[in-house]
């Protein structure tokens, strides 16, 4: 069968290419599907973002998958080729939330993991066809022998980082915001760390990124992980939970194994708006601490933070860029809160009415949904424009990046993407001097 892969794109803030035609970072889901696919198959990657794939060509599958962002894209392209009736099979995040709606769009949707389940969907449409809509593993998988991802496929030119991984999945944590529980399940497994070791090895890249939701979940394996990329002198960064920095061990050996920046969702710097989302073992009190022992060995911060959560008024905008520019994080990543189908607060929203908008090209993390508890949809908007555009002030970039610690360039370097970014998308906010001068009372 001649098999085609679609990468979406969104039509927001993330995930954009570059004037350049850069993205950031490889993404290694349809690589993967592609090395599941077995040889007498031919399989072709293509990236939406782009160009439009070739509708007319002689597919016999084509597989989709995506974001809850990117969805749109998606139902839009997989009308085009089920019109000239070609098979098509959607997967990704939000077919696992809402696999009846993506049913309505597809012929065939895989809810979670695909390992296991895409070689039986090949078997069947090449016997007859499939043999049902909706496909979902009865369990997770284990994550022993899995495939190296089809590289091959991918334009290396395209990605500032190429060389990507992962070595867990699934998250300990239950966060009522979070869908990675339920993609991956709270049930936290890690790959052989030999496994990751020789995957590394079969690459000449020297750059890479660990995709995973939180590589330090579990100290001992984490540990054990570091020690053994020491030897193979690569250059590295992951997403991990603030509780790296409570163990000096861990981030010794997170910068010798080449650990070079951390993804860090601090989320808010109130403890109450924490608990309220079940992320109270954040400590805002712990915050500026840590972020200096991580500085002091060389490890760039990008920080994430949530506006708009219950519990935050208009000051809250404020406050948080205060409080990154104060401990120099590297660079921040603010969302709008978003409550993503399939997650618990989506539900609690939901019946609340307090969703006001379900178009989902605008769930990016960067357009206000809902209506939040402290201030009005539209000042939360504004909010992000504005705590966006004085955090990547240039003022504010040199207060952050210019220190005695190694690594001013790449901060630098880094800063003027997002800079740019901001300058882009996010249009000066109306009224800034709610912002500038915030009231306490919130709704202002």
């Amino acid at each position: 069968m001649k098999i085609l892969l679609v990468q979406p794109k969104s039509s927001g803030y993330m995930g954009q290419i570059s004037k350049s035609g850069k993205a950031g970072f490889a993404r290694v889901t349809l690589t993967t599907i592609a090395a599941l696919t077995p040889p007498e198959h031919e399989v072709v990657i293509h990236d939406a973002r782009l160009s439009e794939p070739d509708y007319n060509g002689q597919w016999d599958l084509v597989g989709f998958t995506g974001m809850t962002c990117e969805i749109p894209h998606v139902y839009r392209m997989a009308a085009e080729f089920r019109k000239r009736s070609i098979t098509v099979a959607i997967g990704g995040y939000h077919a696992t939330a809402l696999p009846d709606e993506a049913a309505q769009q597809a012929d065939i949707v895989v809810v979670g993991e695909a390992e296991g389940l895409w070689q039986q969907i090949l078997s069947e449409i090449r016997n007859g066809g499939a043999k049902q809509k909706i496909y979902k593993n009865s369990e997770f998988v284990e994550m022993r022998d899995m495939v190296i991802p089809n590289r091959d496929l991918l334009d290396r030119n395209m990605y500032s980082v190429f060389t990507t991984i992962q070595a867990t999945r699934g998250c300990p944590f239950d966060c009522d915001y979070c869908s990675v529980s339920r993609f991956f399940g709270r049930n936290y497994r890690c790959r052989p760390v030999e496994e990751v070791v020789a995957e590394i090895r079969s690459q000449p890249g020297k750059r890479w990124m660990f995709l995973d939701d939180n590589l330090v979940a579990k100290s001992d394996y984490a540990k054990e992980l570091f020690r053994a990329l020491i030897p193979l002198q690569i250059t590295w960064g992951s997403q991990a939970s603030f509780t790296l920095t409570e163990d000096p061990e861990l981030m010794d050996l997170y910068a010798e194994a080449g650990g070079r920046y951390v993804f860090i969702g601090f989320e808010s710097i109130s403890a109450e708006t924490l608990k309220s989302i079940r992320k109270g073992f954040n400590r805002p009190d712990k915050y500026a601490a840590g972020i200096r022992q991580l500085h002091k060995r060389g490890i760039t911060i990008f920080g994430s933070f949530i506006f708009g959560l219950d519990g935050d008024d208009l000051g809250t905008f404020k406050r948080t860029v205060d409080f990154v520019n104060a401990s120099k994080i590297d660079a921040a990543l603010y969302n709008i809160f978003t409550p993503f189908p399939g997650t618990r607060l989506y539900d609690q929203m939901q019946r609340q009415g307090r969703i006001h908008n379900t178009d989902w090209s605008d769930y990016d993390v960067c357009h206000s949904v809902i209506h939040p508890g402290g201030m009005t949809s539209e000042e939360l908007q504004n909010g992000w424009y504005w705590a966006t555009r004085e955090t990547y002030k240039f003022s504010n970039v040199l207060r952050r990046i210019l220190r005695a610690d190694p690594g001013w360039k790449q901060r630098l370097a880094t800063n003027y993407i997002y800079l740019r970014k901001a300058y882009k998308y996010c249009p000066p906010p109306l009224h800034p001097e709610k912002y500038t001068h915030p009231s306490t009372t919130g709704l202002a």
